[in-house]
């Protein structure tokens, strides 16, 4: 290779870049040449290293990083079958709070989310965006008026999961789920990600719906029949270890979940419009569960201002998978046709900047919709 001036210039500029990005992120966890399984299609695994990961990721390829779980689903005979309602039943509790969802509150979360250098899971800015996220569910939980709590679920590369809870009068629970973490798959440990699409969106749209949530009456009062909870995952990036983790654990504790509702990117509509296509929501059909889906259909029907549209993400595409793989009926909604999402993610790119706020919030009104009617929801 012939050096330049040029190119020794942008050489000592790269390194000393690099340089400064590695007293940002001190690793919380090294394991460059470990060994791990990853099974990229049900049953079909592959054995490599984490720089092996990433190029999967770059390459369009879903894994499932399956070496701490590798017996997920084990002990399930047959996946639950849940009766959901035939139609929405609490269009009147819901609609008069459907106002109060707040464009505002998503900006300013999303704002501080994507402050973070990186959300990396084993990045130190990715536990401290991890404890700012958990920070903010206390706050909301303080200013509410109810019995609802909030806990990290610690894993051993350093950024927890959390779970906020609302306690209904049964253990029958309702599980909405978005992942915390973001990552530059081109050098997830020194390179910035903001994640703002990549799920800094999802983040702060089913956290918008947490707050109003909390205050319907019959949150309130207690009187909400099924257990309503809502995660955020760590370490969705490096393939859905978070989840898999609450999933196991939800396994093996025989955790009745009735239903888990996924939302991986709310925010970015220009791929659809430049397509000349109308707005929507975007249904993931492949790997969920087909009575859960069908509900969740009507939903956007009822709640949303625009339609829904089927599409298709591959396998492993979120963190359903890993309560699916448990057992679970569990779904999956994106922000439009998967082909027509955001390309900026898992870049310096993915930024605020590019999403829709309104688009946001069609999502917002969903998530605050399907977590109440499931809610009430008779599972006898």
């Amino acid at each position: 290779m012939k050096f330049t001036a040029l190119t020794i210039s942008l050489l000592a500029t790269t390194t000393a870049a690099r340089s400064i990005e590695r007293q940002q992120q001190r690793p919380l966890s090294s394991s460059a040449q470990e060994l791990y399984t990853v099974e990229i299609a049900p049953g079909q695994t592959l054995q490599i290293i984490e720089e092996q990961k990433w190029r999967l990721r770059r390459n369009g390829i879903n894994f499932m990083d399956i070496t701490d779980h590798p017996f997920l689903g084990a002990s399930i005979k047959k996946p639950a079958k849940v009766q959901f309602p035939e139609r929405t039943q609490h269009i009147k509790a819901v609609q008069r709070f459907l106002k109060e969802l707040s464009k505002d509150n998503m900006r300013k979360n999303l704002e501080k989310f994507t402050s973070f250098y990186t959300r990396y899971y084993k990045s130190s800015t990715g536990a401290e965006s991890s404890a700012w996220l958990l920070g903010r569910v206390q706050d909301i939980i303080t200013e509410s008026n109810t019995n609802a709590t909030v806990k990290a679920f610690p894993h051993s590369w350093g950024q927890s999961s959390i779970i906020a809870t609302i306690p209904g009068r049964s253990n029958k629970t309702i599980v909405i789920g978005a992942h915390q973490d973001s990552a530059n798959l081109f050098a997830p440990m020194f390179l910035p990600a903001p994640g703002a699409d990549d799920d800094g969106s999802g983040t702060v749209t089913i956290l918008e719906a947490f707050r109003i949530l909390l205050s319907l009456p019959a949150v309130i009062d207690g009187s909400i029949p099924n257990t309503i909870e809502f995660h955020w995952y760590s370490a969705e990036e490096g393939g859905l270890l978070g989840s898999q983790a609450i999933f196991s654990k939800y396994e093996s504790d025989k955790h009745d979940v009735k239903a888990m509702l996924q939302q991986d990117m709310t925010g970015y509509l220009e791929g659809t419009l430049k397509a000349g296509k109308k707005e929507s929501v975007g249904v993931i059909t492949d790997y969920v569960d087909a009575d859960l889906t069908i509900f969740i259909k009507k939903v956007v029907e009822t709640y949303c201002d625009i339609p829904w549209v089927d599409t298709k993400c591959g396998y492993a595409c979120s963190d359903h998978a890993s309560a699916s793989k448990a057992g679970y009926p569990s779904a999956f909604v994106i922000e439009s046709e998967f082909a027509l999402s955001d390309k900026k993610i898992h870049t310096t790119d993915d930024k605020l900047e590019y999403l829709s706020f309104n688009h946001m919030l069609q999502h917002a009104k969903m998530t605050l919709g399907f977590a109440y009617e499931l809610g009430m929801a008779d599972f006898a």
